[in-house]
């Protein structure tokens, strides 16, 4: 007769789950660095980031363009009840601006294609693990980092930052032309407020920022959590 197994306590769960959390960020960070040093010293594949660069970046545009567009226009329905209270129809660019730049934009662009891509990638890199095919690369004397990983890591962060930038100029460009529609607002009067003094370069900068960062994050992400699958079976990319 078997005995039942006592409960684990609170300590032994909340030990066991910052001992996975330390695993998983440790590994991620010693994957960066793998990567990184792959990229510093041009160790990468150029055809395999030109192909990711395309999958990644080019057929991501509509996506894009769309959400960009519609985030313009949703800020500015936000604003609009503000606006027409006190009269600022004047501020209606740096409203819509501040938010849109800073925040908004690097955030659902970064949402946007996370969905798109990084959900691509991690089932083509899972399906590389379990079928053997990183192993094979390294019979062959290829590089996995090299050839797979550095090229989408690459292909990630450029996508990120040059989407980011296209959909700053989409939102406004929606912003505007939703403000005209919804409350009369020139499209003059709203790009006079964003560039009127109120937002400054910083401001691009803080979202561009966070792009790359939301970049690096996606890109690691997804290759950790197929390259060390938690089911057991992990590939080796030494």
């Amino acid at each position: 007769m078997k005995l039942a197994q006592p409960e684990p306590s609170i300590l032994e769960t909340a030990g066991a789950s910052l001992l996975e959390i330390a695993h998983t960020v440790g590994g991620m960070g010693i994957l960066a660095g793998k990567i990184l040093s792959r990229i510093v010293t041009l160790r990468i594949d150029g055809a395999e980031v030109m192909r990711n660069l395309y999958k990644m970046g080019v057929k991501s545009l509509p996506i894009v363009v769309v959400t960009a567009l519609f985030t313009g226009a949703i800020m500015v329905i936000q604003a609009a009840p503000l606006v027409e209270r006190f009269g600022a129809y004047g501020l209606l660019g740096w409203g819509a601006g501040f938010g849109t730049l800073r925040e908004i934009a690097p955030l659902l662009t970064a949402l946007m294609i996370n969905g798109r891509v990084g959900a691509n990638n991690t089932a083509e890199l899972g399906t590389m693990v379990v079928t053997e095919q990183i192993d094979a690369l390294r019979v062959l004397a290829i590089d996995p980092i090299a050839f797979l990983i550095a090229p989408r890591f690459l292909a990630m962060v450029v996508t990120l930052f040059v989407s980011t930038i296209f959909a700053d100029v989409l939102a406004l460009l929606g912003a505007a032309y939703a403000g005209q529609g919804l409350l009369g607002v020139a499209p003059e009067v709203f790009y006079n407020g964003v560039t009127s003094g109120l937002l400054g370069i910083g401001d691009v900068m803080n979202g561009l920022v966070k792009s790359v960062v939301f970049g690096i994050v996606m890109a690691v992400s997804f290759v950790i959590s197929r390259v060390f699958m938690p089911s057991g079976k992990q590939a080796d990319v030494e």
